[in-house]
């Protein structure tokens, strides 16, 4: 079993050992590679030092010297390597927590320990950056073409029991919101989005969470083209959640292409009207 425990001089990790087993104590003092007695951290210019002690650990985790798992030093401890106040390690500490960076954990056991971020989260950055380029509605549709397609025979072989029942209870809702008259863009999206966690694969997921915001704004655009575009989309996605049903990536790509088909076409139209 693997435990960390601070080094209080701040120098150099310890590793001890108990019933054979190696207890490797939190880096704190020097990097993974051997000992070398220099401090991990340096002190930052106060101007700017939540960041600086952000930048700090960044670079820490690029370098394999601070790992997910292990428990940075205490609030007094940071200060001290710092030089700064518990008000501005708190700060940056935050600021990792928001990230993904860092958990914080509460009571006797407690600290911030470094974790990983999701793709959730990731994506959600990577999609700001995205969203205030100057892509067009017409590009995101010509991406989709190329990516959700190519995602199809990974949904059908991947997506499990209860991925199938929560997308028909998805299409199910949407479907019911239809016959209301409050189907929206934001539903669609959503669909799309459910259909990359059928693939069981982390990376496809950060895709499409950092394709959400383009994906989100080009349907927009094309029910501003065509409000009813939704209905025949929704019916669309429902046939695609059987055709995952019965493992048959044939026709769930013949769906998806008439599906996002249909969409570029539609944008293209639009665009060459407006020139």
């Amino acid at each position: 079993m693997v435990t960390r425990a601070v080094d209080r001089q701040g120098t150099s990790p310890r590793v001890k050992r108990d019933d054979g087993n190696a207890r490797v104590s939190l880096v704190t003092g020097l990097d993974r590679a051997g000992e070398r007695g220099e401090a991990m951290f340096t002190a930052v210019n106060l101007s700017r030092a939540s960041q600086a002690i952000v930048e700090q650990i960044r670079g820490l985790l690029r370098e394999g010297k601070l790992r997910p798992g292990d428990r940075l030093p205490s609030e007094r401890e940071l200060c001290q390597q710092f030089g700064v106040s518990r008000v501005t390690v708190r700060e940056a500490l935050r600021i990792l927590e928001t990230g993904g960076l860092v958990l914080i954990r509460v009571g006797a056991r407690g600290g911030a320990f470094v974790t990983s971020p999701t793709s959730r989260q990731v994506g959600t950055g990577l999609a700001d950056l995205v969203s205030l380029s100057t892509i067009t509605a017409a590009e995101v549709t010509e991406a989709r073409l190329v990516f959700e397609l190519g995602i199809v025979p990974l949904i059908v072989s991947g997506a499990t029991d209860d991925d199938i029942a929560e997308l028909r209870a998805l299409t199910k809702r949407h479907a019911q919101a239809v016959k209301a008259g409050e189907y929206s863009m934001q539903m669609s999206a959503e669909f799309h989005t459910r259909l990359a966690g059928c693939t069981h694969n982390a990376a496809i997921e950060m895709l499409v969470h950092t394709f959400h915001g383009p994906l989100l704004m080009s349907l927009l655009e094309v029910q501003a083209m065509a409000p009813l575009a939704g209905r025949k989309g929704c019916a669309e996605h429902a046939e695609f959640v059987e055709a995952v049903a019965a493992r048959d990536a044939e026709l769930a790509e013949s769906i998806m292409r008439t599906h996002i088909g249909r969409t570029a076409t539609r944008i293209k139209a639009h665009e060459k009207r407006s020139r």
